[in-house]
Formats: structure tokens, C-alpha cells, sequence
């Protein structure tokens, strides 16, 4: 006879937290409000994630852009309290998290794998 208790070990998958499902909303209302600001040197500009930390107070939000990333994040700092106001509209936060915008660096980073290895001269097998 088996224990009751057996199956508790069978754990489902794992479920997205409270942090996961508010960096993607902020996320979504973030690039929303970009498409509305106009702002020359928002022409462009993508959110590629956001990350809260564990208290949901802060939030690291990853942007890139087109403009030089100076401009970047002078035009996204410049409209940091519209952001933050449109968070505050369309969620039920009780505190919108402060936001910190930073340049991902990821697409250069990428870039700059891709040119390495088209660089390299690999023998054919032939």
C-alpha cells in the first residue's frame, strides 16, 4: 500500500512567479507608451526585457534603439515618469517600480560573435 504522501513528490512545471508575470507586463505597457511618445530618438526603440527584483520595487528595463545609446537613454530617463505613470494606469501595482533603463548589449554582442566566425577561414573538406 502506497503512501499518501508519494505523490506530493510529483511536482507539476514549474509555473511562472509573480515576478515573471509583471516583468512581462511592464514589458508590454513599456513598449505600448513608446509607440505614443513622439520622440525622434524613440524612432525604433525596442524594450528586450525587464527584470524586477525580488521585492517588485525596482526594475532593470534592457532597452536598444537606433540612436546613439547616449540619446537612448537620455530620451527614455526624459520620459521615465510618463512611463511609470502608464504602469500606474494599467496595472493594479500598489507601488509602480522604480525604473532603471539600460542598454542590452546582447544584439552587439551577437554581431560581433557572427563577424568573428564569418572571419574565420575554415578549410573545406574537400
Amino acid at each position: 500500500m502506497m503512501a499518501r504522501h508519494s505523490q506530493r513528490h510529483n511536482k507539476p512545471a514549474r509555473r511562472f512567479d509573480r515576478s515573471d508575470r509583471l516583468n512581462e507586463l511592464l514589458t508590454r505597457i513599456l513598449a505600448e507608451e513608446i509607440e505614443l511618445i513622439d520622440d525622434e530618438r524613440l524612432t525604433l526603440a525596442t524594450i528586450t526585457g525587464v527584470s524586477t527584483d525580488r521585492d517588485l520595487t525596482k526594475a532593470k528595463v534592457y532597452v536598444t534603439g537606433m540612436s546613439d545609446d547616449d540619446s537612448l537613454l537620455e530620451a527614455f530617463v526624459g520620459n521615465r515618469q510618463r512611463f511609470q505613470h502608464a504602469i500606474g494606469n494599467q496595472s493594479r501595482l500598489r507601488r509602480v517600480p522604480q525604473l532603471n533603463f539600460i542598454i542590452d548589449e546582447t544584439g552587439r554582442s551577437a554581431e560581433r560573435i557572427e563577424k568573428i566566425l564569418r572571419d574565420l577561414e575554415i578549410p573545406s573538406n574537400e
